[in-house]
């Protein structure tokens, strides 16, 4: 994808010198929410993940003054960009949190270690991508999650045994935030 390195350079000819971030938006479920009418997506555009990449132009230093700019291109599953490292070297962080929380490839990264990418802020070993929407919780895999599946699932009304309403409620104890001492402790008592 050539198309996207390019944009960046002509972005940054055009004035657009400050690289503010870059990071990625999993549109894995594109067409099931397009079928739903919720998509915003272009027809015909895969599943897949929206990288994105703010730039401003900072050389107007009146209020307001600032322009910006949003560059988007879709990568289709398991696909890979060329990398802005060489037009921006405050992009090789972005990228390889976005190759490692979305898994998308980077050809040409160079951060100047010579490392390539490499994880950034998983641990050594870790697999998987954990920022797709298909990814796994393992909290939720050996905790399952108390009454509804979800948090604001359901309302309330039937949700199972443990669903507030067949609870009989019980008066709160009324809790006092930690280090802060309660009513009967020294000059206060009595």
């Amino acid at each position: 994808m050539e198309e996207w390195h390019e944009a960046v350079r002509a972005a940054r000819a055009e004035g657009y010198a400050f690289f503010d971030w870059l990071s990625g938006v999993d549109e894995a479920d594109g067409e099931d929410a397009e079928e739903a009418g919720e998509a915003e997506t272009e027809p015909g555009e895969e599943p897949g993940v929206d990288v994105l990449c703010h730039l401003i132009d900072a050389s107007r230093r009146g209020p307001g003054e600032l322009r910006r700019l949003l560059l988007r291109t879709r990568v289709p599953e398991g696909g890979s960009l060329a990398s802005v490292t060489d037009l921006f070297a405050g992009a090789a962080w972005h990228e390889r949190e976005t190759h490692e929380m979305f898994g998308v490839g980077f050809t040409g990264f160079e951060d100047g270690t010579g490392l390539g990418l490499r994880p950034l802020l998983l641990p050594e070993g870790f697999e998987g991508t954990p920022l797709r929407n298909y990814f796994v919780l393992g909290a939720r895999a050996s905790k399952p999650w108390p009454g509804a599946k979800e948090p604001g699932e359901g309302s309330g009304e039937g949700a199972g045994p443990s669903s507030a309403a067949a609870r009989p409620r019980r008066p709160r104890k009324r809790l006092l935030p930690p280090g802060v001492p309660d009513p009967s402790w020294g000059p206060r008592a009595g």
